[in-house]
């Protein structure tokens, strides 16, 4: 699979799980989804990302998810849309959701790319 091709079933896949969570009487804003090298780097050294991030190539999106006007920020608020994310995995593709990183990342979400998640 290509790079633009995962490009294109990340942002579709994206659309779904922000409507999923509207669906489920939740208010989504888009965090971020296209970073900058610097900003990679500078989050590298934080220790808040990776310098290889797939913000970088457009695969990875957070969210920032509320519900009743207050935000939620714990692993437990996202489980349902994580789970519902890692659903769309095939054989050809992986989608990670950041709930399982070893440094936990509620809010993320993505498509594996050469072995980065």
């Amino acid at each position: 699979m290509t790079l633009f091709e995962k490009q294109v079933l990340f942002a579709r896949a994206f659309g779904v799980l922000i409507l999923k969570a509207f669906d489920m009487d939740y208010q989504v804003t888009i965090n971020e989804v296209l970073r900058t090298q610097s900003e990679a780097n500078r989050n590298a050294e934080d220790g808040a990302g990776i310098k290889n991030s797939l913000h970088l190539l457009k695969l990875a999106g957070d969210i920032n998810l509320f519900y009743d006007g207050r935000l939620l920020t714990t692993v437990e608020d996202y489980r349902p849309l994580g789970e519902f994310w890692e659903s769309f995995s095939t054989q050809d593709y992986t989608m990670c959701w950041g709930g399982r990183f070893l440094k936990p990342d509620a809010d993320h979400f993505s498509i594996a790319h050469e072995g980065v998640k």
